[in-house]
């Protein structure tokens, strides 16, 4: 379906050739759940990101005021360095790591408000569906997040 734009380098870099109008699109995915993340953080195509950990509602509470600034900040992080670097042609293992935690998360967003499931019918898709482009996003990423973990 796609050709493969993604390849460890022989000194451990992550070679990209990726077209401009890939990279364009990379930098508007990360721009926006930046912008997500900041101005609507209950927004429900959120809750994949910050699963429940505890069943008891006290101590859930507790968690989330622990932890949630650290993980909002951290894919904040994972989303700038994904926009500041979709240009290059060459990353670091660890800027490569960031690309994955940050197309992974995209993806996790994205499959929360297209409902996807194991389940969905990929072969049954409907190109003429108003939700298409946002379904041809997410296959895009999927495809881009298995290049990567493949490369790394």
């Amino acid at each position: 379906m796609f050709r493969r734009s993604i390849r460890r380098g022989p000194d451990g870099t992550v070679r990209l050739d990726l077209a401009e109008e890939e990279r364009g699109l990379l930098r508007q995915v990360a721009e926006e759940l930046r912008e997500l993340l900041r101005e609507e953080p209950e927004d429900p195509s959120l809750r994949r990101l910050f699963p429940t950990a505890h069943d008891n509602p006290s101590l859930e509470r507790d968690y989330r005021e622990l932890t949630r600034d650290q993980l909002v900040t951290g894919r904040e992080k994972s989303f700038d360095l994904l926009a500041e670097t979709a240009g290059r042609d060459l990353l670091t293992s660890d800027e490569a790591d960031a690309w994955l935690r940050a197309v992974n998360d995209a993806r996790l967003v994205l499959g929360t408000r297209l409902d996807i499931s194991e389940d969905f019918d990929w072969d049954g898709f409907d190109e003429t569906t108003p939700r298409a482009p946002e379904l041809a996003l997410y296959a895009y990423l999927s495809w881009l997040q298995e290049q990567l973990v493949e490369a790394m």
